[in-house]
């Protein structure tokens, strides 16, 4: 079997920036452990499968993602990996694109101010019952400000400049209680509200360059805390990335750009 394949930078204008996600259009689904180890071998912090409509799905298009240890109920940037290749590389000049997913029902990707916009749903953070022992221990750095949750743990410092230097046990975090650890601060640089980073050892991303689900939290959080409900967003790891936010009632719209860096094929 030969699958065409992309790989694509997402949340960045230029190649080597923002997070790689491998994107692979398909005519149907094919067995979930051939997309998973599809995705293995990828070794990106995501790969995307997307399929036709089918007759009963008014347009939407099937789409799944996987790290290379599980396949994960939302995922941003690989989501706008997608849609830029689908609105830009196979069907350019398509204003608007909706997926059907199984695990965050419709999501939607849409041309706006010169970049392209996911409307995803919100997950504002709430203090947990509790807090897994030794997280903050394998973080290390400071004692955070705040502990939030919501699918993952929201850590708030300061200060970005903690958030830059964390160096965290990646051992230590394989079990905490959450599917990930966010960790975020308010803004240092001129346009940044806030920088924010993102672990997940456990799901097979020790840490991601940028994560568009993770705003999901962020913003709700953020919009609160900064009584705003625009925000300009930098997640602060080695490759780094840029994100436009909008909060809009029970729903966020992160804005990015993206960049093609290679397509081919797989042979199975």
């Amino acid at each position: 079997m030969r699958l065409p394949i992309y790989q694509i930078d997402a949340f960045t204008s230029a190649v080597f920036g923002g997070n790689p996600a491998a994107v692979v259009p398909l005519d149907a689904w094919l067995p979930d452990a051939t997309l998973q180890a599809i995705a293995m071998e990828n070794n990106l912090s995501e790969t995307a499968f997307f399929v036709p409509p089918g007759p009963q799905d008014d347009g939407a298009w099937g789409l799944r993602w996987f790290t290379p240890a599980v396949e994960v109920d939302l995922c941003g940037h690989a989501t706008l990996a997608t849609a830029h290749l689908m609105m830009n590389i196979l069907h350019p000049g398509t204003e608007r694109v909706v997926f059907r997913t199984q695990k965050a029902g419709l999501l939607a990707v849409a041309r706006e101010e010169g970049r392209l916009t996911l409307d995803f749903p919100a997950r504002p953070p709430q203090t947990p019952d509790r807090v897994h022992e030794g997280l903050v221990a394998a973080l290390g750095g400071p004692a955070p400000a705040a502990i939030l949750a919501a699918r993952d743990y929201l850590v708030v410092y300061d200060d970005a400049a903690a958030v830059r230097a964390l160096t965290p046990d990646m051992a230590g975090l394989l079990g905490i209680d959450r599917f990930a650890v966010i960790v975020t601060a308010p803004g240092d640089e001129p346009g940044v509200d806030f920088v924010s980073r993102f672990f997940a050892p456990a799901k097979g991303v020790p840490e991601d360059p940028v994560t568009g689900s993770a705003h999901c939290t962020l913003i709700p959080y953020w919009a609160h805390r900064l009584d705003t409900d625009r925000l300009s967003a930098r997640q602060v790891s080695r490759r780094g990335g840029a994100l436009v936010c909008r909060l809009d009632g029970d729903r966020v719209r992160i804005g990015g750009d993206a960049v093609l860096f290679l397509e081919g094929h797989i042979h199975i």
